[in-house]
């Protein structure tokens, strides 16, 4: 399907290419009756008014990609990004990036915003509930590739860690030290990576027949001070866990953070999901289910361009394995 053009709004709404112009570049002149009748033919056609025609008409592509993180704050998405843009550059293609900072609100402006800008291909961490919207574009030929979360309510091609695995990984190796009471500190759950995680460490700890304590399963934390409090509330149970298993890079700082506040650094074993920049600096240094960010960045990029060059096939989903660093804060031993 071939993207609706000025033309194609302007003979659906029976005016001139130049009153379209003038509608979509908000003339105040144009009559009320004219304007309702083009934005009616644009909202039908769901025509998106180009920012660059005329480079296009004279190259057909704008050399460029569209990258939309969930949080630039995390060091994931920054490792994404730089892959992205390594690969990109050898194309000689300029990357766009920008930050959804988790909010689902967000995301659909954003897109919209980028293909305005007719970037070439997109690569998205999705925040919202639904992406049916972009099934659109994709029939029109735009390469769209989904990291880190899968998308809901469309088929596409789609990169990501196994979130399921790796967090067996890490409740199987705090088993294998002698825990028994691990608890789950989890991310926003309307997220497919901190679902995929919480499963992963209940059907692990149900596996190794491990205390499965209500107050062991913390959910919906969205910050390090959100975390930070949780651990310090888990501390104080009557029979608190002797090890924690926090779910996401950010949630492992608030984490440490409050171990560290409470002497109990050196007393608790953590293994955290992800990777953090100053994970072999700490006392002890922290024991991870290493994501491979880098690898997810490339591939995605490698799926966009192989779309671009005319590859024609079904939409794949890529899964890259996780992986355990132990450098010591998993391998304390229950008290």
């Amino acid at each position: 399907m071939t993207r609706p053009t000025m033309k194609d709004v302007a003979e659906a709404a029976g005016v001139a290419v130049t009153t379209v112009s003038r509608v979509v570049n908000q003339d105040p002149l144009v009559a009320d009756g004219t304007r309702d009748r083009v934005l009616a033919a644009i909202a039908k056609l769901h025509y998106q008014p180009d920012l660059h025609a005329g480079q296009l008409r004279r190259r057909g592509r704008t050399n460029t990609l569209g990258l939309l993180v969930g949080n630039v704050a995390n060091p994931f998405s920054g490792a994404v990004h730089r892959a992205v843009e390594d690969v990109a550059r050898q194309r000689h293609v300029a990357v766009f990036a920008s930050s959804l900072d988790d909010d689902p609100s967000r995301e659909r402006e954003a897109v919209e915003a980028f293909l305005r800008r007719r970037v070439d291909g997109l690569i998205l961490t999705t925040v919202g509930d639904d992406q049916a919207y972009l099934g659109r574009e994709i029939e029109r030929g735009t390469p769209i590739v989904f990291v880190d979360r899968r998308p809901s309510g469309l088929v596409a091609d789609t990169v990501i860690s196994n979130n399921y695995d790796g967090a067996r990984i890490a409740v199987s190796h705090l088993a294998d030290q002698g825990h028994r009471r691990i608890a789950f500190l989890g991310d926003d759950e309307t997220i497919f990576t901190a679902r995929e995680r919480r499963r992963g460490f209940l059907d692990e700890c149900r596996a190794r027949g491990l205390d499965m304590t209500p107050e062991f399963l913390v959910g919906n934390l969205r910050n390090e001070h959100e975390s930070a409090a949780a651990t310090a509330q888990l501390m104080a149970l009557p029979t608190p866990p002797t090890a924690l298993f926090p779910a996401q890079n950010l949630i492992s700082m608030g984490v440490i953070a409050a171990l560290q506040a409470g002497g109990a650094a050196t007393s608790i074993a953590v293994v955290g999901f992800d990777d953090i920049p100053t994970s072999d600096l700490l006392d002890p240094p922290l024991t991870v289910v290493a994501q491979d960010p880098r690898r997810i960045g490339e591939e995605a990029a490698k799926i966009v361009f192989a779309r671009l060059d005319g590859e024609v096939r079904a939409p794949k989903e890529i899964v890259i394995p996780t992986r355990l660093v132990v450098r010591g804060s998993g391998e304390v031993h229950p008290r």
